[in-house]
């Protein structure tokens, strides 16, 4: 379910030449090779909107991994999608790419790399990046139901897995900073990894960048519900285009607000706090499609 005062997030009909979106566009897999798998966001993401993916597959041979990022270059408007993120796309300007790891995703003022940040304790329920507030639920990735998914699933949650470990889920949002400027921050299975970049331009429409590269064969798109300090009026906007005419893009007013979680998400979350594992769903009287929500979700 998407969150509120936004429609699905999805990935753009614009892509890398090997890439393959499913029919939903939520899925993207790279068939062929190990680059020119480049996906965007559908549309320009609204300030603190998180676009989170999570990696569905992986392939043996390859050196390097999944790839997120911003950018203010909409889609339609490439002659040519360029084969690489990195330095192809960032060489175009205005593009804002990292490689997923722990270690090198913080700038400071002065481009610099900062220290760690102190993080959010991971057992407190919302990830908090400035004004922006995510049911921190969503974020972490989960194994398939299994005889250990328990123990599985503790790994992702206390985020001791590599970044880019099958089912991790990645995402990357801006937020608006008072002089004009915005941060961006990629998250790591519910964790902030700090400010990525700054000085984004935060009156500009910046798309989501997701390069399905090298081992990252597969990823798909996470829905998240959550709210932000960000009220309506506020001179952080949102951008909006139209995809079917190419028309250009126009600023409408943020329509961030926040969120309480959806019924389906609070049936699941009373579900599965009363389960000792999530096998055990399968011998709840429960309608088919509620129990695979359960239990994957």
């Amino acid at each position: 379910m998407a969150a509120p005062g936004h429609a699905p997030t999805r990935f753009h009909r614009v892509h890398g030449t090997n890439v393959l979106l499913d029919a939903s566009r939520t899925r993207a897999t790279r068939v062929e090779s190990f680059a020119n798998a480049l996906c965007f966001s559908h549309e320009p993401l609204a300030p603190g909107q998180i676009f989170l993916v999570e990696i569905e597959e992986k392939e043996l041979g390859w050196c390097g991994h999944l790839r997120v990022g911003l950018t203010a270059h909409d889609p339609q408007s490439l002659g040519t999608v360029p084969e690489y993120s990195l330095p192809d796309l960032v060489g175009l300007g205005d593009t804002w790419v990292f490689a997923i790891t722990r270690s090198h995703n913080r700038v400071s003022v002065d481009g610099q790399e900062a220290p760690t940040p102190t993080p959010t304790p991971l057992w407190e329920p919302e990830l908090r990046i400035e004004g922006v507030r995510i049911p921190r639920d969503k974020l972490v990735g989960r194994s398939r139901p299994g005889r250990y998914s328990h123990l599985l699933d503790e790994l992702y949650r206390t985020n001791v897995l590599p970044p880019t470990a099958l089912r991790s889920r990645i995402g990357v949002l801006y937020a608006p900073r008072p002089d004009g400027t915005a941060d961006m921050h990629i998250v790591i299975n519910g964790e902030d990894m700090g400010p990525s970049a700054r000085g984004l331009p935060a009156a500009r429409p910046l798309y989501a960048v997701v390069d399905v590269f090298a081992s990252t064969k597969s990823v798909r798109v996470i829905q998240v519900e959550y709210g932000c300090g960000y009220p309506r009026g506020d001179p952080a906007v949102r951008w909006a285009t139209s995809e079917r005419d190419g028309m250009r893009a126009t600023p409408a007013p943020s329509v961030c607000s926040l969120a309480v979680p959806s019924l389906q998400t609070l049936c699941r979350l009373v579900i599965q706090k009363h389960i000792v594992h999530r096998l055990a769903i399968d011998g709840l009287d429960l309608p088919p499609l509620l129990k695979h929500y359960c239990q994957h979700e």
